[in-house]
């Protein structure tokens, strides 16, 4: 799969988040869709924890010149 943006992968936690609000799912289905979930918000959290350190770099280096 493509390397997906931060703005995208918290797309794709609220589409799952919609699937899990479902009255029908399964349960099955629920646990699936609630690992995904999970996968999505890390990896999200991980590039803006990335974006933070990189804002932080630049603005460490700004301050310098």
């Amino acid at each position: 799969m493509a390397h997906m943006s931060f703005e995208e992968k918290i797309k794709k936690s609220k589409e799952i988040l919609d699937k899990l609000m479902d009255p029908e799912i399964t349960l099955e289905s629920s646990v699936k869709f609630y690992k995904e979930g999970i996968k999505e918000l890390q990896e999200a959290q991980k590039l803006l924890e990335e974006a933070k350190i990189a804002f932080e770099e630049f603005h460490h280096d700004s301050d310098e010149v």
